[in-house]
């Protein structure tokens, strides 16, 4: 069970009692059923007597033009002098991830920017902020990626100018985004790689 995760974390940090361990997750576990949640997984790292530092950090203040905030927790077996790397506040743009050309099977359909449109226009309608969002290479970082990014991508569409429709990031433009060098290789379909 998603909501679960953590008990067998634990129980596998538990039994192997490593030197050190990094884990990650969205920000919001902070503040998760009033912050219960995070007292829930601090004490049981506690009681493994792991020395703990938490701290949140963002993707865009690492050189990375991502507004992509993670709780990162860092334990270790005996206590070290550890800080959490200072972010060099690196000025970011989205076109610094883009490729040259993306080939015309990343721009959505007439059907697809239709749908996303007018489900950005009810939602606004009803107060609430939903929707597609667009970027272009002069922007300074996109919104997070998103694990369900392979369904439509509206989350990160890229601007192709009034004429045409917006289209989705490429793999390696995700890939980058999340810090792969081009380097990485991708041996699975568009669809795989997304997810």
């Amino acid at each position: 069970t998603r909501g679960t995760l953590f008990f067998d974390i634990a129980r596998i940090v538990n039994h192997h009692r490593p030197k050190a361990f990094l884990l990650e997750n969205v920000k919001g576990l902070r503040g998760h059923d009033k912050g219960r949640t995070m007292k829930t997984i601090i004490k049981a790292l506690n009681e493994m007597e792991y020395d703990l530092h938490v701290e949140v950090l963002n993707a865009k203040h690492f050189g990375l033009p991502q507004n992509r905030e993670r709780i990162f927790i860092v334990g270790f077996k005996n206590p070290v002098n550890f800080n959490f790397p200072q972010p060099p506040m690196t000025p970011t743009r989205v076109g610094d991830v883009l490729q040259r050309k993306a080939t015309d099977k990343y721009t959505i359909s007439d059907k697809l920017w239709s749908s996303h449109q007018a489900r950005k226009k009810r939602h606004k309608k009803e107060g609430r902020g939903f929707g597609f969002t667009k970027f272009d290479r002069d922007s300074e970082y996109t919104s997070t990626l998103s694990s369900r990014y392979y369904k439509d991508g509206s989350e990160i569409l890229i601007s192709r100018g009034r004429r045409k429709n917006p289209r989705r990031l490429t793999p390696r433009e995700c890939a980058r985004l999340m810090g792969y060098p081009d380097s990485f290789k991708i041996p699975v379909s568009d669809t795989q790689a997304y997810r």
